[in-house]
């Protein structure tokens, strides 16, 4: 999916091919998650801190910094010293779409932050609150077209993956929708949940024990592959809107001005991390489908060309934080 788009390599190489780390270091590294604790970010997060840690030497605090559809912590980072001390857990929504719909934002978008690399994506579910009389994205079109009121749709803040699928959603199938932001994938899906919002899409990591449960249900995979972790759920485009395409890529950058070695070290050990079978396996089960990019730099270029396709997809939804 990313590899078509981006042209990154998969994962294969050697942990020999790597440069030695540097030696262990005294001061703990922060991680800025920018989402509150229990969504998908924080969970591949918190998995991919654990695998890093053992590699450098040093240990990792999460920091979950929600609020403002990621640009808080966004900016948290953007502002600590450059010197490899702050990285941030990058995603599609919270980095880059973040910055397409806020009229204003603290820091740069472009120039203020330093690649590490890229670590994979999770295919995009959308699901309701099962009291909805729908199991699939026809059924959701029939039912929600003249709807008054108009269905609501919880995402984990404006200018976030889910933001933008949701407005897409409404419109390619051709009905209003409310969005309700929270700072967080968990107080979203709660609400939802409960059905006291109708709608929401995300990752599938945090659906799993609600979708088990029937306390939710899933209608589509927003994209062409099924999810190994969903393998009976249909695609959107099995279901006829190919138009309804989303991933939430995840990645680290550190601030502007960081050393080109310390970005290395740091992909060093983001790469080695992601080679540990244990640690693979457990971000599959989470719905990641595990790609890197062979330097940093790669990654760099990969965020350039994601901005400029989601700022065409922002225009075409006329899409705006509230």
């Amino acid at each position: 999916m990313i590899a078509r788009r981006a042209a990154l390599g998969l994962l294969a190489l050697p942990s020999l091919a790597f440069p030695p780390l540097a030696r262990a270091q005294s001061r703990p590294l922060r991680l800025i998650i920018p989402f509150t604790a229990g969504g998908s970010n924080d969970i591949v997060g918190r998995i991919l801190a654990e695998g890093m840690s053992a590699r450098l030497g040093q240990s990792i605090v999460i920091e979950n910094r929600g609020g403002a559809g990621g640009i808080l912590g966004n900016d948290i980072v953007a502002k600590a010293p450059p010197d490899g001390s702050t990285i941030l857990l990058a995603g599609s929504g919270s980095f880059v779409i973040s910055s397409l719909v806020h009229a204003r934002i603290p820091y740069d978008a472009v120039n203020g932050f330093a690649p590490i690399g890229l670590l994979g994506a999770a295919p995009n579910v959308i699901a309701v609150n099962p009291r909805l009389p729908v199991r699939n994205l026809r059924e959701l079109q029939d039912f929600a077209r003249g709807k008054n009121p108009a269905l609501t749709f919880g995402t984990p803040g404006a200018g976030t993956t889910a933001h933008a699928l949701g407005a897409m959603i409404a419109l390619t199938l051709g009905f209003e929708i409310e969005h309700i932001h929270y700072r967080g994938t968990a107080p979203a899906l709660t609400d939802v949940v409960a059905g006291r919002v109708d709608m929401i899409t995300n990752a599938a990591a945090p659906f799993l024990p609600f979708l088990a449960a029937g306390t939710l249900r899933a209608l589509a995979v927003a994209g062409r592959q099924r999810a190994s972790i969903l393998p009976d759920l249909p695609t959107s485009f099995e279901q006829g809107f190919p138009e309804l395409d989303s991933a939430t890529w995840y990645g680290l950058l550190a601030p502007a001005g960081t050393p080109a070695e310390t970005t290395a070290r740091l992909h060093a050990a983001l790469n080695g991390a992601l080679q540990d079978p244990a640690l693979r396996a457990r971000l599959v089960e989470n719905g990641v489908e595990i790609e890197t990019s062979p330097a940093p730099a790669d990654f760099g270029l990969f965020v350039a060309r994601e901005r400029e396709r989601w700022s065409a997809i922002v225009t075409r939804a006329n899409l705006r934080a509230e």
